[in-house]
């Protein structure tokens, strides 16, 4: 067996166990290696393994480029015009600054103060987005519907306590639900790409990060109810948007892409 194949095995293991830190003898730029572990996961069936070893033969192809500049342009080409296609309601443009910035800091820092402004309004439409509005829509339904029918309620009457019920509250969950792990994630992100360092962003969980993407952009919208308003999240089906990010973040590891 040839060295290429013994190193391309390795890596697929360790991506395969979600590694903490990539083979010894595989050059990943700082902060891609949870990137790629989340990707792996996220990826369907034998496609992963494919891409496993197309990435190793990026990385085999010439030195990794310096501090977070792949993460930058891998957000920049690949991440933020995938949330811009979902969501082209995008009216105060706040996926276009945020895009904009990433493309600035892979030539040169951004200073905390303009990350910390320009990732929280994206931040918490990613996670609000991401919240499961229909698992937690119906629990809040039937739950509601139970009560309105134990307190002498017709099941007609119910059910329409518990739809107004579930949307109240599930808009209500969702809001906090972002808000939290906004105000989690962003200052943390401010400070690793301000500082173009890996150790900061890698305790920022980057794989999760990935996740909360792939989440907003396949959660269904909530069921319909009488005055209900629910938003419709993303174009639905998680494979295709993983296999976009995965091959973006390819191209970008490419000594093309650098």
């Amino acid at each position: 067996m040839s060295t290429d194949a013994v190193g391309a095995g390795a890596f697929l293991a360790a991506l395969a166990g979600a590694a903490p830190a990539p083979p010894a003898d595989t050059r990943v730029p700082d902060g891609v290696w949870p990137l790629l572990t989340a990707l792996y996961e996220e990826l369907p069936g034998p496609a992963a393994d494919g891409w496993a070893r197309a990435v190793h033969g990026a990385l085999r192809a010439g030195p990794p480029a310096g501090g977070l500049w792949a993460v930058h342009a891998w957000q920049a080409g690949a991440v933020l015009p995938l949330l811009a296609a979902a969501w082209p309601d995008d009216r105060s443009g706040a996926l276009a600054d945020l895009t904009a910035l990433h493309r600035a800091a892979a030539r040169a820092p951004v200073a905390y103060d303009s990350w910390r402004a320009a990732l929280r309004p994206v931040l918490l439409r990613v996670y609000e987005a991401a919240y499961d509005r229909r698992s937690a829509y119906a629990e809040a339904h039937t739950n509601a519907r139970d009560y309105a029918l134990a307190h002498g309620h017709t099941p007609a009457e119910a059910d329409a306590y518990g739809h107004q019920y579930a949307g109240l509250s599930t808009d209500a969950n969702a809001a906090s639900f972002a808000e939290a792990h906004a105000r989690a994630v962003g200052d943390a992100l401010a400070h690793a790409y301000a500082g173009d360092r890996a150790e900061p962003y890698a305790a920022t969980y980057p794989a999760a990060q990935v996740r909360a993407v792939l989440r907003a952009l396949e959660r269904p919208a909530p069921p319909p109810a009488p005055g209900a308003t629910g938003t419709v999240t993303g174009p639905g089906g998680a494979a295709q948007p993983a296999v976009t990010l995965a091959d973006g973040l390819t191209d970008v590891l490419r000594p093309h892409g650098r």
